[in-house]
């Protein structure tokens, strides 16, 4: 027996005036009355099916510190990252720039017994060559990764020859800063246009700890400029 609908029933329920792709609907079965409601229920619930996985999106850990790189030798180096939870940090490194090829990969745990920093020694790397590594961070339970970072360095040279390295320190402190009205830290540009081998950087870091004032006013200038 069939329900009634406004004085019709499902089995023949007309809809006047509405257009489908162009074609002109006449009558509507019950059968195509309740597979079109199945399939917008269907749809309408993929909001809510979709909202969880999203919301995830804040569980993935991420670098909370950086990436770095050291101790690099002709075929090694040690790399570097901190976590902002416990999870399991993953590590690519390639000779190219597009990662298109892999030389090497590994992974080890961030936890709460080592601050939620991870390092590595990766071995076995060519020598003299620029090498390009990713790290990003993977929760244990649901495998979820956080964002991707990327770095470079070069291993050492495994023939004899010059080497070319930079030194300087004292970067930044006695509350002076960045001026990038003036280019920023200019001297940087340079050093980094004459292609070191390597750079040694003493410090000072305890001026890290003063406070550097937005803008100082130039204590030899007359007409009031500005740092």
């Amino acid at each position: 027996m069939a329900t009634a609908i406004r004085g019709t029933t499902l089995r023949e329920t007309r809809l006047r005036g509405t257009r489908l792709r162009g074609t002109r609907l006449g009558l509507l079965t019950r059968r195509q009355l309740l597979v079109r409601s199945a399939s917008t229920i269907a749809a309408a619930g993929l909001g809510s099916i979709a909202k969880p996985y999203l919301s995830r999106a804040a569980d993935r850990p991420l670098i909370a510190s950086g990436i770095q790189s050291g101790d690099v030798a002709s075929a090694s180096a040690v790399i570097w990252a901190r976590a902002d939870r416990p999870s399991r940090m993953r590590l690519e490194c390639s000779t190219v720039e597009s990662f298109a090829s892999i030389v090497s990969t590994a992974s080890i745990d961030a936890v709460p017994e080592r601050d939620l920093t991870a390092k590595l020694l990766i071995d076995g790397l060519p020598a003299g060559q620029d090498i390009f590594y990713r790290i990003r961070f993977e929760s244990f339970d649901a495998g979820l990764a956080g964002a991707t970072q990327t770095g470079r360095f070069r291993t050492a040279p495994s023939e004899r020859r010059d080497v070319s390295f930079l030194w300087s320190g004292d970067t930044a402190g006695q509350g002076w800063g960045i001026d990038p009205a003036r280019g920023g830290y200019r001297s940087y540009r340079t050093m980094l246009q004459n292609r070191p081998d390597f750079f040694i950087h003493c410090g000072d870091h305890i001026y890290a700890d003063c406070p550097i004032e937005r803008e100082l006013k130039l204590p030899t200038a007359r007409s009031g400029a500005m740092w």
